[in-house]
């Protein structure tokens, strides 16, 4: 079993994690973020990739989403761990929380490439649920297991970006149901989905969305809740290596059957 891990913003490393080979590759859709790192950390082999490069240089508009997940998959990588960083729109969600979204709004459409069949082959992969229960299921026990606090489920709301949002958005999106905001979930957890491949999220909430605090929104805010969190990120994903199954029991492995015209 090898798992997949793409770090966002300011996460490049975890502790422990031992790299055995930097890979560099190609795709049909051109180059990945980065390199590919393979290592293992206690036992489990993980393949890590920094999602908007080293250094930090793709902004999530110009990441090419297709090549690093077709990357993953020509790697024999099955489940993907994505941490992301996220504005709270959900009062309720402070800023340090950390949420497990388990559902994604996707404004995105239209302006990144978001399918690998959009040329010879038409398919329409179900997406009702975008997170692997499997995978959800894993960090959640991990979580309590070493008395994480987080929020076990949360709608996630994926924007082109790169500018933040107004605060008229925000309290659209609060209106139908978003809890954060983001720029990076959208195209990825589809495409990992068109490819059979598991997908589940960490979002790290690192401020109030505009207008839902009153204050002025700065990326160093951004940069400095993440850098707090990040120790408890690498505990929970350490923690929640281990108990992620073999075998797959869950129907991201056959997300193509049936899905296909």
């Amino acid at each position: 079993m090898t798992i997949g891990l793409i770090g966002g913003s300011g996460l490049h490393d975890i502790e422990g994690f031992e790299t055995r080979e930097e890979i560099s590759l190609s795709t049909p859709y051109g180059l990945p973020s980065s390199i590919y790192r393979r290592g293992t950390l206690d036992g489990t082999e993980l393949i890590f990739l920094a999602r908007h490069g080293i250094p930090h240089r793709f902004a999530p508009h110009k990441i090419n989403y297709r090549a690093n997940i077709w990357g993953f998959k020509s790697l024999g990588v099955e489940r993907i761990i994505s941490v992301s960083a996220v504005g709270g729109i959900n009062s309720a969600i402070r800023p340090g929380s950390v949420v497990f979204p388990d559902q994604i709004i996707d404004m995105t459409m239209g302006g990144r490439a978001s399918t690998f069949y959009d040329e010879e082959r038409i398919v329409h992969v179900d997406f009702t649920h975008p997170y692997c229960a499997g995978l959800r299921g894993g960090l959640r026990q991990a979580a309590g297991a070493i008395g994480l606090p987080v929020e076990e489920n949360g709608t996630y709301i994926c924007v082109n970006g790169p500018r933040l949002e107004t605060a008229g958005e925000i309290h659209f999106f609060s209106s139908i149901g978003a809890d954060v905001v983001g720029m990076t979930a959208m195209p990825e957890a589809v495409l990992a989905r068109e490819l059979e491949i598991c997908y589940a999220g960490i979002s790290v909430v690192t401020n109030y969305a505009a207008g839902i605090s009153g204050s002025r929104l700065t990326t160093s805010e951004v940069v400095e809740t993440m850098r707090n969190s990040l120790d408890a990120i690498k505990s929970l994903l350490r923690a929640t290596f281990p108990l992620v199954p073999d075998c797959r029991l869950c129907e991201c492995k056959d997300a193509l059957k049936d899905a296909g015209m």
